[in-house]
């Protein structure tokens, strides 16, 4: 993938996000699933830096597949600042490549990778982070951001 996929997400008020139609810079993180340990971390993380991607002039947007109204009541359980969209059908997660096989305890099973996508003013992909780490991630990714 080279530039952003043109594939329309949904917010968590139901109203179509059309990726190709948002602002870039732009940051896509997909995370597994809300209110989780790990991916409420993330999403806390770059809440607290919203303002920070804002002033810089760089878009976020944070995507899993869970549904509107999860996302709705993860936002407001947490006060984030970071926007979300649900791929239910899969679509953004098939088109990232972020589906994939994964292990837990010996069990096989299929699930959203945590990855972070950088797209330029162009649209074109910047930079890929695979297989995220959350702590210090936010932060590697504005830094990264700053300098498109």
């Amino acid at each position: 993938m080279d530039k952003i996929p043109d594939l329309t997400l949904v917010d968590p008020n139901g109203a179509p996000v059309r990726l190709a139609a948002l602002p870039r810079p732009l940051v896509v993180y997909f995370y597994p699933k809300d209110d989780t340990s790990g991916c409420t971390r993330e999403a806390q993380d770059f809440s607290a830096l919203a303002d920070d991607f804002a002033a810089a002039g760089v878009a976020l947007l944070g995507i899993s597949k869970d549904s509107p109204k999860r996302h709705s009541n993860f936002i407001a359980k947490y006060d984030l600042k970071v926007p979300l969209a649900s791929d239910e059908d899969g679509a953004a997660c098939e088109a990232f490549g972020v589906w994939v096989e994964k292990s837990l305890y010996g069990r096989k099973y299929m699930g959203i990778e945590r990855a972070t996508f950088l797209f330029g003013k162009e649209g074109a992909l910047v930079r890929a982070w695979r297989k995220v780490k959350v702590p210090g991630h936010a932060a590697a990714v504005l830094a990264a951001a700053k300098e498109v």
